[in-house]
């Protein structure tokens, strides 16, 4: 169990948020399939947990990245600033 771990955490190094998503999709797609074992389904389901995490992961990185770049830019619109009372 342990080697499939790292092996599946060493095989999500070497993915792109787009390609671990369309992965995640087409896991869901499979395990909605009434043929499927219930090892089989465990099994999509580890991945697609790891996928998840993943994915949310990247999207965490990117808003952080985005909030260094944009610093101040970013404040809450204040309506006396339109003019508006």
């Amino acid at each position: 169990m342990k080697n499939n771990t790292s092996s599946s955490l060493e095989n999500m190094k070497n993915l792109d948020f787009e390609t671990a998503l369309l992965e995640l999709e087409m896991l869901v797609s499979n395990m909605e399939q009434e043929n499927i074992t219930l090892e089989d389904s465990l099994s999509l389901y580890r991945r697609g947990v790891n996928l998840v995490r993943f994915c949310q992961n990247h999207i965490a990185k990117a808003e952080e990245t985005i909030k260094v770049l944009d610093g101040e830019l970013l404040k809450p619109l204040d309506s006396n600033e339109l003019g508006e009372e």
